[in-house]
């Protein structure tokens, strides 16, 4: 039995070859088996392993529909040399052949989740986002590979967005590669960088300016304070927070998540344990409902359709829209899969012919 092989390059020259809308097709799939309790989905609890500079994150999940895998990430601890945070979480992802059981693949996924959140992301405003004219500003926080995922597939997705601003606690090498990267792939977009100090009044008042402007606002940070005040967020703007995971962590405060009235998420129960805005707002089940229950999806084309009453009472509940996703392991299996499947139709990536032999 042979073995592909991809790399972090050999990933990156696949995903490029995916359309926003061939994307957000990947995530409806596995957000409708989500919400209407396939039993062809399984996801295992993860397991954690301490190594010396890093917690690894063993994740396996299996979706019927398109495989079996476990995702691998290395979470550098508090304690790790300078040098090893700042490469961030090396990720690797196996896929096992259906019929015989072996290992057929074996993936860099460094970028992979940044990518399956943000096609998540984007699916979300598909359908919530209110503007017929199509968004001209968008807003992101934090500069990391999500934020880098969501703008690169964003802008791409909305070629009437013509403004861009990223908010980071400070202005890096990390920053200015992702402004370097943003202004040489959308020329026509303006782009810029702001810290958003609360403590310096220029700051702030371009942090009110950019937040009150934006029809979507991205978030991607590991905050335990709210990024910005609700009242700066005008009505009809959609946000999708991407970064809290833990009860303590909030991006927005509890006054925004009570204007949406209903939130969206990619699954309740994760969400009601994970995601801090959430819990202190006091939120319930009744109070959330599953990107998957906002249309309806067809297998055989691969598409979906809004609900439009669904979509309509979320609307009504509020004056903006909100995702929340905490990341859930079965978008990681159908990412994977269709890299290996486009990558295997295209001859990327390197094959070990005798590696079960």
């Amino acid at each position: 039995m042979s073995l592909l092989v991809l790399s972090a390059s050999d990933v990156s020259q696949v995903t490029a070859r995916f359309s926003p809308d061939e994307l957000v097709a990947v995530m409806a799939d596995v957000f409708s088996r989500l919400s209407t309790n396939d039993p062809g989905i399984i996801q295992p609890h993860r397991t954690s392993v301490p190594t010396g500079n890093h917690t690894c994150l063993f994740m396996p999940s299996r979706v019927a529909s398109s495989g079996t895998t476990m995702k691998v990430v290395a979470v550098p601890t508090a304690t790790a040399p300078q040098d090893v945070k700042e490469r961030g979480l090396p990720g690797s992802t196996i896929v096992l052949d259906e019929r015989n059981g072996g290992v057929k693949a074996i993936v860099n996924a460094r970028s992979l989740t940044a990518l399956r959140n943000a096609a998540g992301s984007l699916l979300s405003t598909r359908l919530l986002l209110a503007s017929e004219a199509g968004p001209r500003s968008i807003v992101a926080f934090g500069a990391g590979a999500q934020v880098q995922a969501h703008l690169s597939l964003f802008l791409t997705a909305y070629p009437s967005i013509r403004l861009c601003t990223i908010f980071n606690r400070s202005l890096g090498t990390r920053v200015e590669s992702l402004l370097g990267l943003m202004k040489k792939t959308f020329p026509a977009v303006q782009v810029a960088a702001e810290t958003p100090s609360h403590n310096d009044k220029a700051n702030t008042v371009n942090l009110k300016e950019e937040v009150g402007k934006a029809d979507i606002i991205i978030t991607a940070t590991s905050s335990t304070e709210p990024l910005f005040p609700s009242e700066y967020v005008r009505s009809g703007t959609h946000l999708c927070l991407i970064g809290s995971y833990k009860p303590e962590m909030h991006e927005i405060d509890t006054a925004l998540v009570k204007r949406a009235g209903m939130i969206v998420v990619d699954q309740k129960a994760a969400c009601l344990q994970e995601a801090g805005e959430l819990i202190t707002a006091g939120f319930s089940e009744t109070d959330l409902v599953e990107l998957g229950q906002l249309y309806d999806f067809s297998t055989e084309r691969m598409s979906w359709t809004p609900r439009t009453k669904s979509i309509q009472d979320i609307h009504d509940r509020g004056d903006v829209t909100i995702f929340k996703s905490v990341g859930v392991g079965v978008q990681d299996v159908v990412i994977a899969c269709a890299v290996v499947q486009r990558a295997t139709e295209e001859g990327i990536g390197r094959v070990i012919a005798d590696y079960d032999v």
